[in-house]
């Protein structure tokens, strides 16, 4: 995952000249449906992040009050209408099962620049889906918001996020020395960037219906 623990639950970032609503894509790969956050996520949300080894290079401990998920799919409302990014919820398109959520946010239009992240549950590791939902995101944005830049950052020991980055078409630009502290173990992150003119799409996911 790109870590981005310490951002979830803050108020998204307010400009005078950013839009005030920014509307929530659904976006449909071949096996994964991208869509707003409801209510009805706050149990599959909460057992999410309050896995200790699903968060284990994550910069905030795991969740133990429930009151967390509501707290987050409201933040993920305000980015919405603040125009500041989008957080999007991902089901299997097969049968409906919640399995992450990837995230656009930080977007600053006068840069036209972004940051990526994303979270998904343990059982879904090693199928490409992490990849397969980040792209999708990443053809709504630039496609949308007429980005130039998406930066994203991880742990240096999460190998499977940087593959993940990687495999998008981000290159590694750098290391933040000890910029977090991970389950009480000062860590190092590195920093990935990938341009407007680097980025290569793969065809058209399918069309949400």
């Amino acid at each position: 995952m790109a870590r981005i623990g310490c951002l979830i639950d803050r108020p998204p970032i307010r400009r005078e000249n950013v839009r005030t609503s920014l509307p929530t894509p659904s976006l449909h790969t071949a096996r994964l449906r991208l869509r707003a956050f409801e209510d009805a996520d706050a149990n599959d949300l909460f057992a999410l992040h309050s896995n200790a080894y699903v968060l284990r290079y994550w910069d905030a401990p795991p969740w133990s009050d429930r009151v967390r998920a509501a707290r987050f799919i409201t933040a993920c409302r305000e980015m919405a209408h603040e125009g500041t990014g989008a957080r999007l919820a991902v089901d299997h398109v097969s049968d409906g099962t919640f399995i992450g959520w990837c995230s656009l946010n930080r977007w600053n239009p006068d840069h036209r620049s972004a940051s990526l992240g994303y979270c998904f549950a343990d059982a879904a590791w090693g199928h490409g889906y992490a990849t397969e939902a980040a792209r999708a995101l990443l053809r709504w944005a630039f496609d949308t918001l007429d980005l130039n830049r998406v930066q994203a950052e991880t742990d240096t020991r999460n190998v499977a996020s940087a593959r993940v980055l990687e495999k998008l078409g981000f290159v590694r630009e750098g290391t933040l020395r000890e910029d977090c502290v991970v389950d009480g173990e000062v860590s190092d992150s590195w920093v990935y960037g990938l341009i407007r003119r680097e980025w290569q799409p793969l065809p058209e996911p399918v069309p949400a219906r």
